[in-house]
């Protein structure tokens, strides 16, 4: 399979990989604008939303998608997450040669393991915030004492499924406190905490060069104010188009990239996200995805996203355009009952509609069902995004916030801050 269409009157086929609300938005997006989509579960929970953008399947019942894609002549795979890499029918979809809009084999290791990531900006000169890796407690707090700062606190590998997930500590006794506390299964990574005011910038690898997008914003806090725990998933988010990478970020951390790209074949998607301090941007962390809360946003706003997506996943040269007037996307997420503590759950609450949304806004439905009776109602704890777009920021927020407000649900909360704190980026 070469990911070519054989016909130039065939739709290209897209099977999305993933589950809720990313994948629904991925498949209903490229399926608007003329691609067969599908969906292809790969856990266990928020299945329905996807079925609302075309077909979908189990593993239950599929427990390889191989069949999946000879049938459906599938033209591109797009994963979430990079647990795919991870599957036992990992070397049947490579040996596929359906494009995948994602890099593969060494490309994996700069979001999959954080001290490759490190040294890779080392090698090439990019700042990086001092880090360290142990294996227990005692080499943990060993390294607390010989270089006393505050500390985020993350699992060397990254995973859904790690024992860490990633723990803010703004001072060296509440780094002290979580090191006593975190499961050592993997080890730890530990990285100099550089404050709040995190930015990131997404850009597309093809054919060996670095292709800017958009600049983007995500709140990753649980409450407004930028408090509570870090969120398993951001609750809002914002994305500026920015294919002149007007705030330098992929000309200072991304493009010095290049040799590596094309050593190891790098083509798909590239997030960094970075704080800047004393004048310079430092990476935070690399993802090989467009993100939660960006990757919709990012793909309404392209002129053409399918011919995009494929273009990079062949790793062609690029020449994409973005549609007019969407200059900013901003996201707001609506979570449920109990969130951020998922450990906390209550029952399946109605979730209810008071009037219609805007032609020009998405919500994109997450862990929700729909009941026997035509009734929406909650099956865990996020609920839905919802997505507006403006020529400027103050008109996409003005949107999102004027129809997220048209949903209630028991116990459901947004964030009333996105956009007004640590944006601009570098200002804060």
């Amino acid at each position: 399979m070469s990911g070519h269409l054989d016909s130039p009157d065939r739709k290209p086929s897209v099977m999305v990989l993933g589950v809720g609300g990313f994948a629904y938005s991925t498949a209903q997006i490229l399926r608007d604008n003329g691609a067969n989509v599908s969906t292809y579960f790969t856990r266990s929970y928020s299945h329905f939303p996807p079925t609302l953008a075309g077909p979908t399947y189990s593993a239950e019942s599929f427990p390889s998608p191989r069949l999946l894609w000879e049938k459906k002549r599938v033209d591109l795979l797009i994963p979430q997450s990079i647990d795919w890499a991870q599957a036992p029918w990992k070397d049947d979809l490579l040996a596929s040669k359906i494009p995948i809009f994602s890099p593969t084999g060494e490309g994996l290791r700069i979001e999959r393991e954080r001290d490759f990531a490190r040294k890779l900006c080392q090698d090439f000169k990019i700042p990086f915030p001092q880090a360290h890796v142990a294996a227990n407690q005692l080499a943990a707090e060993r390294i607390l004492k010989k270089h006393p700062c505050p500390y985020v606190i993350k699992n060397p590998l990254c995973s859904p499924t790690s024992p860490i997930h990633t723990i803010l500590c703004e001072t060296i006794e509440d780094t002290r406190s979580w090191l006593r506390k975190i499961n050592y299964a993997e080890g730890v990574f530990l990285q100099e905490y550089m404050g709040a005011a995190e930015v990131g910038h997404i850009a597309f690898v093809s054919g060996g060069e670095v292709y800017p997008v958009v600049t983007n914003q995500e709140y990753k806090r649980a409450f407004s104010g930028n408090m509570g725990v870090v969120a398993g998933a951001p609750l809002g988010g914002l994305v500026e188009k920015d294919p002149g990478d007007k705030y330098g970020l992929a000309r200072a951390l991304l493009r010095p990239l290049r040799p590596w790209f094309r050593e190891v074949n790098y083509h798909g998607p590239i997030q960094v996200t970075a704080v800047r301090r004393l004048g310079r941007w430092h990476v935070i962390e690399y993802n090989v995805r467009i993100g939660v809360t960006s990757g919709a946003m990012i793909l309404r706003m392209l002129a053409d996203p399918v011919a995009t997506l494929l273009q990079t996943a062949r790793n062609e040269k690029l020449d994409f355009k973005f549609k007019p007037g969407m200059k900013f996307g901003s996201s707001v997420t609506l979570a449920g009952y109990g969130y951020p503590y998922v450990q906390q759950k209550g029952p399946s609450l109605p979730v209810e509609v008071t009037g219609a949304f805007d032609p020009d806004c998405d919500v994109w439905w997450n862990e929700v069902a729909r009941g026997e009776d035509g009734r929406m109602f909650t099956t865990g704890h996020r609920i839905a995004d919802v997505i507006a777009f403006g020529s400027s920021l103050g008109a996409a927020l003005q949107r999102a916030y004027a129809n997220i407000n048209k949903i209630r649900s028991l116990g459901s909360y947004h964030r009333v801050d996105i956009g007004q704190s640590l944006w601009p980026p570098g200002n804060n």
